[in-house]
């Protein structure tokens, strides 16, 4: 299948730069460009494109403008938002909230040495939007109810450790801002986005939820009622000293996929809290999170995993599930009454 994509940048040069990178990608094509919101929205009418590449700050309408009036729209194209290293890093984060599939960073000038970076990045981000569910689609799949749980005899979670990629904004907010303030354990939480970001990021789940909510920094004590955010290009690990439960960060290893990686914070919980941890395992493309969940199982922990009725993209908790490592699944909406079970 052909994803349809329709470049909106105010940049001439990045229009062009954008549209070149994307039509010489296998399964792309590059169905038109627009120079700003409004004729991006007219452009979307008229062509009727898989996925947009949206910048943000645009003339007449701006990116988040084009979003909201997407959110009306009953078929909308999925957006993957390429923010400028000079974009307001909350403004993108704001994107991501309302809707955008993902992020993709760009530096001010698209200079000729970045260009093939850029786009493999984005090449790559293009076709998992075209593969997530659609908004609409979601909302309508999100109604059914939550399958019966299979809970441990004696539960006894004392950390929640959370592991997320595309969809992953949205999905924490949803779910910290379902979380009660007096929930009774530390929670830690692992997502996959460009660098320069978590920090806006933690500050917009930290005014949507009851708990207080802060980007990672090492030696931060985890605490009841406190989640802490992995800071984008470092490790989040966990330790214990004396009486105290601390973050750490950490560079190494330096040959995963992704910095912070959930397998990597799966991992140091398990070793950490062994069987009084849970691990959770929410929208994400790819198999991160795999190899950590089954330590957590070995460990004596309980693993849980969003549905894919709820998932932006039904990677990350498919594989921990196909691999018969989930303790239980529910939809997004559902995963706290799910979580209560094990606490």
């Amino acid at each position: 299948m052909t994803l349809r994509v329709l470049v909106v940048d105010d940049s001439a040069f990045a229009r062009k730069v954008l549209r070149k990178v994307l039509s010489e990608a296998e399964g792309l094509e590059v169905v038109g460009t627009a120079r700003d919101g409004l004729d991006a929205l007219e452009r979307v009418a008229e062509l009727r494109p898989d996925v947009l590449t949206l910048d943000l700050v645009m003339p007449q309408l701006d990116g988040m403008g084009v979003l909201r009036a997407l959110a009306g729209m009953p078929e909308a194209p999925r957006v993957v938002v390429v923010s400028s290293a000079d974009t307001d890093s909350e403004l993108a984060v704001s994107a991501l909230e309302a809707g955008a599939v993902d992020l993709v960073h760009k530096p001010t000038a698209l200079a000729t040495d970045r260009l093939y970076e850029l786009g493999a990045e984005l090449v790559e981000k293009v076709r998992v939007a075209g593969r997530a569910v659609p908004r609409y689609a979601k909302a309508r799949a999100e109604a059914a109810s939550a399958p019966p749980a299979r809970p441990l005899p004696s539960a006894s979670t004392k950390l929640l450790a959370v592991g997320t990629s595309t969809g992953g904004p949205q999905a924490l907010t949803r779910l910290l801002g379902a979380l009660p303030r007096d929930f009774p354990a530390p929670v830690v939480l692992a997502l996959h986005i460009p660098a320069g970001y978590t920090e806006a990021v933690a500050k917009r789940l930290d005014s949507q939820s009851a708990l207080e909510v802060v980007e990672a920094r090492d030696g931060l004590e985890l605490v009841p009622g406190r989640a802490v955010l992995a800071r984008a290009g470092h490790h989040l690990k966990v330790a214990r000293h004396g009486a105290l439960d601390l973050v750490r960060l950490d560079r190494h290893p330096l040959g995963t996929p992704h910095h912070p990686s959930v397998d990597v914070l799966f991992q140091s919980v398990a070793d950490v809290w062994g069987k009084e941890a849970l691990g959770l395992v929410l929208t994400g493309m790819g198999e991160d999170g795999l190899q950590g969940a089954r330590a957590v199982r070995a460990a004596g922990g309980v693993v849980l995993t969003e549905a894919e009725s709820s998932c932006v993209v039904y990677g990350m908790p498919r594989a921990v599930a196909e691999a018969g490592l989930s303790n239980g699944s529910a939809p997004l909406d559902a995963l706290v009454p799910l979580i209560s079970r094990f606490i």
